[in-house]
């Protein structure tokens, strides 16, 4: 039945894949809690059962999870295009598999590294592929609006996940309670994804048959080599949205990495902390909900330079800051600022990508953008081994800041104006 439907033509629109398309919704949550059952837990493995006593050592997982879920993404791009979308997003559950068993009863720090870089592996293709189908499915009018539900619902389940593993660490310890929960959501996503997604690559070539470039560097016949050119650097559009990307996770990976660990320095309770890991991924999936279909009516670039602003003022306050109150105000803040900016980045590659080049435009991207966890990983590591923590958190700021600059300087207007005209 599924081989009957790849074959019957394909409609674009939400409306139309409206079953296919909240199902991808559900199973990129679950994708999301998979990664947020590390949230609050690891940082305080980190400190309290493996006694690292240097930040750039504890942020090793960071490291190892950020290259893995970068280099994956590239090529998640390049395979969902030979062998479709599908079997690349099963295949990435079932990467998973291990990963909670190695959190579990891994005995040394070194095993929970292991378990991250494969976290990373499962992640790249897991996500990635969540993001293309929807894409696929509704075509170009909606595409901010499919982005914002793709990344609300993967950042809700982070957001969720690391507050319930919060209170399961507060209540039975920080292992095996809180990893059983990441075992049940790769077990329901996987079975998910077996038995009730289809594949989407057909929409793409739908799309593609009617479809006009924005500008002449953006045609569809295109090489590997070229789309990573034009995307990480050639085009204005393009490479300000990468190295955006790259900053905001970047400052992300520094919140999942010292945040728990300032805060536990603080006084905090691991409730307490709980709280803030979740408050901002949840601001951030929930938010994404309105900013996604936000920029498809006002457009991307001053969304994004509002949103790495506020992410600059947010991290600034949590560094200057002290007590729960005003790092609970910063967490709200820093997920607004993300809010604004996640879906729109992936939205703008859309506008800019030929159909039949998307998915390699969209992999490169995230291999810009979650190469971020790593750098920031290395970078807040070392600062704050070198300065302390609030140090490292305000210089990441000022990056933030600069970061928002160079979209607001490079970044063409007129993109989505023009995408939306030939949609039309």
């Amino acid at each position: 039945m599924r081989r009957d439907a790849a074959r019957r033509p394909a409609e674009l629109g939400l409306k139309q894949n409206l079953a296919q398309f909240l199902l991808l919704v559900a199973v990129n949550a679950l994708v999301g809690g998979t990664l947020g059952q590390e949230r609050t837990v690891l940082p305080l493995l980190a400190d309290q059962v493996f006694h690292l006593d240097r930040y750039t050592s504890a942020l090793t997982y960071i490291i190892a999870f950020g290259l893995a879920k970068a280099g994956t993404n590239y090529f998640a791009g390049t395979l969902s295009d030979r062998y479709g979308r599908r079997p690349v997003l099963i295949a990435g559950w079932l990467i998973a598999i291990p990963v909670p068993l190695l959190l579990i009863f891994g005995p040394s720090w070194e095993w929970i590294v292991a378990a991250n870089l494969v976290l990373g592996i499962s992640q790249g293709l897991t996500w990635s592929t969540t993001v293309m189908m929807k894409m696929d499915l509704v075509g170009p009018k909606r595409r901010g609006l499919a982005m914002g539900f793709n990344e609300a619902a993967g950042y809700l389940g982070v957001a969720g996940t690391a507050l319930a593993t919060g209170y399961i660490a507060s209540t039975s310890g920080l292992r095996p309670g809180p990893f059983l929960l990441g075992a049940a959501f790769i077990a329901l996503g996987l079975g998910l994804s077996v038995a009730f997604v289809r594949e989407t690559h057909h929409h793409a070539r739908a799309e593609a048959a009617s479809h006009v470039s924005a500008h002449a560097d953006a045609g569809a016949s295109l090489s590997n080599r070229q789309v990573f050119t034009l995307t990480s650097f050639r085009d204005r559009s393009l490479s300000s949205v990468s190295q955006a990307g790259l900053v905001n996770n970047l400052n992300d990976g520094l919140a999942w990495g010292l945040f728990p660990i300032l805060f536990a320095a603080a006084g905090l309770s691991i409730e307490r902390i709980g709280i803030l890991a979740a408050v901002y991924p949840a601001v951030w999936g929930a938010g994404q909900l309105i900013t996604g279909g936000l920029s498809d009516r006002i457009g991307r670039k001053w969304l994004i330079v509002g949103g790495m602003l506020v992410q600059a003022v947010a991290l600034g306050l949590t560094g200057v800051g002290q007590g729960f109150g005003i790092w609970l105000a910063a967490a709200v803040l820093l997920g607004a600022g993300t809010a604004m900016v996640y879906p729109t980045l992936l939205a703008a590659i859309g506008d800019v990508a030929h159909p039949e080049w998307r998915a390699r435009s969209v992999g490169i991207y995230r291999l810009w953008r979650d190469g971020g966890f790593a750098i920031g990983a290395v970078l807040s590591g070392l600062l704050a081994d070198a300065f302390g923590i609030p140090s490292a958190i305000l210089v990441v700021a000022a990056l933030t800041a600069a970061s928002g600059a160079v979209v607001a300087v490079r970044m063409r207007s007129n993109d989505y104006v023009e995408i939306q005209h030939l949609a039309t």
